[in-house]
């Protein structure tokens, strides 16, 4: 088992030349960056030494815990893709980060990132998730979020739902691509409440399929320049919101006129007035609600299906007359 301390700094070709003139504690004290990937490395030990620490390189290693890093206050990108993490924690004593870099892993729910208010980038693609399983984000981690993080990278990891993450409204960057979003109107929803959003790309989900799905998400987002790789022009965008408004203008003129159609009654249609309307017609100026109509008593046999017919007539001459 290859576990990274100060004995394995010491030893590094990387960092032989550079500790010359200085004693290695003292060199540990001056260390910004350190560099070990695709060491084989399973476990992080102490490292506390390297209190000036700002960039540390571990992917493509075997390291299954995110441990050992309280001590780096000052860290501002950590590079852990391509290991075997499953839980995101021991994080929060890092608030200057500002990039984190966790894709290929077996995180299911990104979650323990409460206290990193400085962060911009996350990366969490192509985790290595179990069949069935899908991405998931902690509420409380995402608002935390809210304010800081301009760039996600979520490719690749079965998620069809992105109604969480409309908390990010100072995202500029999203990477979304080979998931199951499916929903136009969630993604229009979601997307026109990121005013900053620049780059987006949604290749390989089932929406795309959709018929106008560029234009559905271009006149959504109104500061997006670059979706699935394809730059949009601005002469292209003004077309299709102006499109899109004289649409719902349209429709909003054919819902009004329907509105203003008075509701008629195949049986009082020129019968006689029909109560909550006023009729000009001269024919109708006699009739004067104040003044009630006598009701007479007709004896009509009852002799056949025509009864209905004869009876109706009578009325009408009645209210006629």
């Amino acid at each position: 088992m290859v576990h990274l301390n100060i004995d394995l700094i010491a030893k590094s070709r990387n960092h032989f030349k550079k500790k010359r003139g200085l004693s290695f504690p003292e060199y540990l004290k001056t260390l910004t960056h350190l560099h070990f990937s695709g060491k084989n490395i399973e476990d992080i030990g102490d490292l506390s030494m390297c209190r000036n620490l700002t960039v540390l390189y571990l992917y493509d290693n075997q390291i299954t815990h995110i441990c050992n890093l309280g001590f780096a206050s000052n860290l501002t990108h950590l590079y852990m893709q391509n290991n075997n993490i499953t839980h995101i924690d021991s994080l929060s004593n890092l608030q200057m980060l500002s990039k984190l870099y966790l894709g290929g892993n077996r995180i299911t729910v990104v979650e323990g990132l409460e206290q990193l208010s400085e962060l911009q980038e996350l990366h969490l693609e192509n985790q290595k998730l179990a069949p069935g399983e899908k991405l998931l984000f902690d509420p409380r981690t995402l608002l935390s979020l809210a304010e800081s993080l301009c760039v996600l990278n979520i490719n690749n990891n079965n998620i069809d739902d992105i109604r969480d993450l409309a908390v990010l409204k100072e995202l500029q960057h999203l990477y979304a691509s080979d998931n199951k979003l499916h929903n136009m109107e969630e993604l229009e929803d979601v997307f026109s409440l990121w005013p900053q959003l620049l780059q987006m790309d949604l290749s390989g989900n089932p929406v795309c399929k959709k018929p106008k799905y560029r234009d559905h998400l271009i006149t959504a987002c109104k500061s997006l320049a670059v979706l699935d790789g394809r730059e949009i022009k601005e002469l292209t965008r003004q077309f299709l919101i102006n499109w899109k408004a004289s649409k719902e203008a349209k429709k909003k003129k054919n819902k009004t006129h329907m509105l203003s159609v008075p509701l008629t009654n195949d049986f009082n249609m020129g019968q006689g007035p029909h109560p909550g309307h006023i009729y000009s017609h001269p024919s109708m100026q006699r009739w004067k609600p104040q003044q009630p109509l006598r009701v007479q008593k007709l004896k009509i046999p009852m002799i056949g299906p025509l009864n209905h017919v004869a009876f109706s007539s009578a009325i009408c001459s009645h209210v006629d007359a």
